[in-house]
């Protein structure tokens, strides 16, 4: 299934009730193509980077022609209202350790057309968010759904151009986390389509400044989330 046939949505708040509605007909209903959706999780510390979302949500509207919800929606990961959400974001430093509502609902929205970008903010392969998260997906997908992807793969043309796939952040580059420039990311596919993008380059803190200061940058560090966010929406 594709993201334009998208979710089968939880119906009015009945657990495992479906309605056959295509998520961009839900999002039409509040007069958003898109809103940020934070999902929290009992765990771990989700409450990571706090200025990133304002900063990504400057840039769609300033770049793109979609109708941009203004806020950030925080939704806990075992709550059906985030199967609702066309775009979640998941971060933090510490334990990924979902419990049954947390991983029925990551499956559930996956599998059906959803797409989550994950975020290790210690910048660390081996750190305890990057190992525990591995090993949650491991559980849930398989020991081989989490693959890395090509530099060739249509996240990185999705709007902007990386020819060179993910751009290097500047906690990579001053020698933060495991001291090392991760030269790319890594996803799990369902059914042809990225439902999972995963990170270790702490992009969200990378992004975590006062969208007002964008200014002083020579080049705007946030337009790849902007592909991020487009290939979501699109693929």
């Amino acid at each position: 299934m594709n993201r334009a046939g998208f979710l089968r949505l939880l119906a009015g708040g009945i657990a495992g009730a479906w309605l056959a509605t295509p998520l961009r007909v839900a999002s039409a209903a509040v007069g958003y193509d898109f809103w940020f959706t934070r999902l929290r999780y009992d765990s771990g510390d989700w409450d990571v980077d706090a200025r990133m979302p304002s900063n990504l949500i400057t840039s769609l509207i300033d770049y793109t022609g979609l109708r941009v919800d203004p806020e950030e929606h925080v939704v806990d990961l075992a709550d059906p209202k985030m199967l609702l959400a066309p775009f979640c974001y998941l971060a933090g430093h510490k334990l990924v350790d979902f419990n049954p509502a947390e991983r029925r609902n990551f499956e559930r929205y996956v599998r059906n057309g959803g797409f989550v970008f994950v975020d290790d903010c210690n910048h660390d392969i081996d750190g305890l968010f990057a190992k525990s998260f591995e090993r949650q997906m491991h559980s849930i997908f398989g020991p081989d759904a989490l693959r890395r992807l090509p530099n060739d793969h249509a996240l990185y043309r999705s709007f902007f151009r990386f020819p060179d796939g993910p751009p290097a952040t500047g906690f990579e580059l001053n020698g933060w986390g495991d001291d090392l420039v991760h030269d790319y990311l890594k996803g799990i596919e369902i059914d042809g389509r990225l439902g999972v993008l995963y990170s270790n380059k702490d992009y969200g803190c990378e992004w975590d400044y006062d969208w007002r200061n964008k200014r002083f940058l020579a080049e705007d560090n946030t337009k790849f989330a902007v592909n991020i966010v487009m290939y979501a929406l699109t693929a």
